[in-house]
């Protein structure tokens, strides 16, 4: 895809899905390759462990994707009480992320702008453009990888870099040559 006949906007929201789904997966590459006991290990952090911070972010990407599609959902907090398996918390959030790398391919400039309202779960109204959902659920995901990546440095392990710099010089390249 070289760009050509879109926005400078569409190509930022195909480029950025593509990046969480890249990095996503490179971040459960490297935590695969350490024992499941550290994976569900409770640490010092936000949600408690790094399968139950990945279950986050696949919960907020559930949420927005309700709200993508103008459905309801069931969720009352951006995360569940426990964690499914790990695996299966793998599999549905990169399944997920690649539903936001097509959707990303596929919607118009006037689509993006469109104002999506929804109800935060912690209570309050919201409104984001398409555009800003899908630059949100990057961003996020992006937020909650750096929290993965110092949990990894307390096993003691350095995970492969997930770094946007990293993508567009090794992965991006390949993926616009290959068109939409």
């Amino acid at each position: 895809m070289s760009g050509e006949g879109i926005t400078g906007v569409q190509q930022m929201v195909r480029m950025m899905t593509h990046y969480m789904a890249w990095a996503n997966t490179t971040m459960f590459n490297s935590v695969s390759r350490i024992p499941e006991s550290e994976i569900v290990k409770e640490r010092q952090t936000l949600f408690g462990n790094i399968a139950h911070t990945f279950n986050h972010i696949l919960v907020v990407h559930k949420i927005f994707q309700a709200h993508l599609e103008g459905k309801s959902h069931s969720y009352t907090a951006r995360n569940t009480e426990t964690s499914p398996p790990f695996a299966d918390v793998r599999e549905q959030l990169e399944k997920l992320d690649q539903y936001y790398v097509v959707l990303a391919s596929q919607l118009s400039q006037p689509e993006l702008d469109e104002v999506i309202k929804f109800t935060f779960v912690g209570g309050g109204d919201g409104e984001m453009t398409r555009s800003e959902i899908l630059l949100h659920l990057s961003n996020h995901s992006t937020y909650h990888r750096g929290f993965i990546s110092d949990l990894l440095y307390q096993v003691p392990y350095k995970g492969d870099s997930n770094d946007l710099p990293v993508f567009l010089r090794d992965i991006w390249p390949g993926i616009q040559a290959d068109g939409p």
